[in-house]
């Protein structure tokens, strides 16, 4: 049996990575945001509160999550392929790890209200999910083009109790749910922001890396196990980033695995509309320092991609960090790609992932082909939410 766990190397106190990092935050955050860091090491360290973390990944949202041989990928690819099954956890996506997590500091907090932003929905479903186990309000942000496009997510949130609340800043999607979670956070310091994903100001990327370090911590040891050895590559796509530093944070250490992450490449016609590692700049964004897509005037602008999950102009400053280390490569994955992608996996082994996930699965197609080489693929999230959409 594999051992559920977070990894410890994954708590970074000083809540930056290299340049990266950091809380760029208004003086009424800086209380709530300091109680919930030192909350946050002091419960992480305790043997009470990892044994309750560790009994709901396993008895609730089904953890460990299985590593699958996809023999038929890898004959048509020409390279041996496993699938890191996130979409098999509760909820079908990498979320649940981070909110279980969070939802269980809330609960111990005293939190009376969570409150949290989403793109594709999956963060949603699950931090709802959590919520409405631990019998806490939720109220849920998300961009009023993101309602349209994952309508399924809506309505689950809706069942389990969360109020979904559209906002019609900006562009309409994460990077504007984002930005209205935050400003009611501001407005409201006594909630608890579930922040979903590995960005914004310290404490979240330090304590969302540490929630989703087991899918990295099972893959490793589910690949021994297989294969007696580590893989060639890993690989898993990149929005704000974090099933992408869930898998890679326990292979940074082993130089001869090669790290891959895919980003959305929208349309393909870039720069300045997707790829943030690839076409952004550092910047100081929602709270924190990374790369970010900018206008020349060095102001965010709108992502666009057709996966709400990649939507993001931000990027988290560990992959950040990761990037200008050259410890990890990142690449643009366009929109058709992607789909192909999808169509394909579906075709060949049954298994429907979320477009987000596909992004990861064309870049391994497309690098690894007849390269008779080892690798994980992060399958991040499950399709059914996607099913229905025009693509």
């Amino acid at each position: 049996m594999i051992e559920v766990k977070p990894n410890p190397k994954m708590l970074v106190h000083q809540g930056t990575y290299g340049e990266y990092g950091g809380a760029y935050i208004p003086p009424v955050l800086e209380k709530q945001l300091q109680q919930l860091s030192d909350f946050f090491d002091k419960q992480a360290d305790t043997d009470e509160f990892k044994t309750e973390f560790v009994q709901l990944l396993k008895n609730y949202v089904g953890r460990p999550s299985a590593l699958f041989y996809a023999k038929n990928l890898s004959e048509y690819v020409g390279s041996k392929i496993y699938l890191k099954r996130e979409d098999l956890n509760h909820t079908g996506s990498h979320k649940i790890n981070n909110c279980i997590g969070q939802i269980l500091l809330a609960k111990k907090m005293g939190a009376k209200e969570i409150i949290a932003e989403t793109g594709a929905g999956q963060h949603g479903v699950a931090t709802a999910t959590a919520a409405a186990l631990l019998g806490i309000p939720c109220k849920v942000f998300m961009g009023a083009i993101d309602v349209e496009r994952q309508a399924l997510n809506v309505r689950r949130m809706h069942l389990l109790g969360a109020e979904v609340i559209p906002t019609e800043l900006g562009s309409r999607t994460l990077k504007d749910a984002v930005d209205a979670a935050l400003g009611y956070y501001i407005e409201n310091p006594d909630s608890f922001y579930l922040l979903g994903s590995h960005v914004g100001p310290h404490p979240y990327p330090k304590m969302v890396g540490y929630f989703q370090s087991v899918i990295g911590q099972e893959a490793r040891q589910q690949i021994l196990d297989f294969e007696n050895r580590l893989p060639d590559s890993i690989f898993a796509s990149v929005g704000g980033g974090s099933n992408a530093i869930g898998l890679f944070s326990a292979f940074l250490d082993d130089t001869e695995v090669e790290i891959h992450g895919a980003e959305g490449g929208g349309d393909g016609q870039y720069p300045n509309t997707a790829a943030t590692l690839t076409f952004g700049k550092p910047t100081v964004f929602q709270g924190t320092k990374s790369y970010c897509l900018v206008d020349a005037e060095g102001n965010p602008i709108p992502s666009k991609s057709i996966a709400a999950g990649l939507d993001y102009p931000g990027i988290s400053p560990q992959h950040a960090f990761l990037k200008d280390s050259n410890r990890a490569k990142y690449y643009p994955v366009t929109d058709q790609e992607a789909v192909s992608a999808y169509k394909l996996l579906s075709k060949l082994e049954g298994i429907t992932t979320a477009i987000e996930s596909a992004h990861a699965v064309a870049l391994a197609i497309k690098l690894l082909k007849n390269k008779n080489s080892l690798a994980i693929v992060n399958v991040s999230g499950r399709g059914d939410k996607d099913v229905e959409r025009d693509m």
